[in-house]
């Protein structure tokens, strides 16, 4: 976790305070965040600023990587659409929702083939979002990130690969490169983790009309 990246802070859960205001808690991830700061929680894109920040119940002037905070909001007077699994960041760099994104799996412990069309529960940061598999890139050597296979027609225990999903209802993930935390995740399927893996590249949804361009992946870069 490192306080020179730009914020980001999955929020777990949003409470609404007596005498206080909505106050969502999180941990903070990456990044650094005070009192007066502006920011962006996404999917959604909610402007707001920072009134205020608490720490095991006292006030702090700067929350860093590792803590967990509850941090007032202003001009929101009800929860709205706030909910465990959106993400905090600088207004300057906001998290964006991701429209598609490339990811690094191993398979643990699947009861049948993983396949184009398998739409699973993704554990990420606070989101539980399914995806689906939209695209089998390739079945790699999970130690070397060496191509093995293209466009494999099915994924069995123990195999590594690159695949391409898109998340069935908004979500934000970054990839490893850029914000570690966020990039991390497992598979579950009927309630049991049947892979897990890393985001390697995001396509994000576009700011302002600009189009969004994809990423182009390096297997070894791990």
């Amino acid at each position: 976790r490192s306080p020179d990246t730009s914020l980001r802070i999955p929020i777990q859960d949003v409470y609404r305070v007596g005498g206080v205001g909505i106050v969502p808690v999180g941990r903070v991830e990456t990044g650094t965040l005070q009192p007066n700061d502006a920011i962006v929680i996404a999917p959604g894109n909610i402007a707001t600023t920072v009134k205020s920040i608490e720490m095991h119940h006292q006030s702090v002037d700067v929350a860093r990587p590792g803590d967990f905070i509850g941090f007032n909001l202003q001009g929101l007077t009800s929860k709205g659409s706030l909910c465990r699994g959106l993400v905090c960041g600088p207004a300057s760099d906001p998290p964006r929702e991701a429209l598609s994104f490339v990811a690094q799996i191993i398979v643990l412990n699947v009861a049948h083939e993983i396949t184009v069309g398998f739409t699973p529960v993704i554990d990420v940061h606070t989101a539980h979002v399914a995806c689906k598999f939209v695209e089998l890139i390739s079945r790699i050597d999970r130690h070397t990130g060496a191509e093995i296979e293209k466009n494999p027609k099915c994924l069995r225990v123990n195999d590594a690969a690159l695949v391409r999903l898109v998340p069935q209802r908004p979500l934000v993930v970054e990839s490893f490169a850029d914000c570690a935390p966020l990039s991390r995740f497992t598979v579950r399927d009927i309630h049991r983790a049947v892979a897990v893996g890393i985001v390697k590249s995001v396509k994000k949804k576009p700011l302002d009309g600009a189009a969004a361009t994809p990423v182009v992946v390096d297997a070894t870069a791990v």
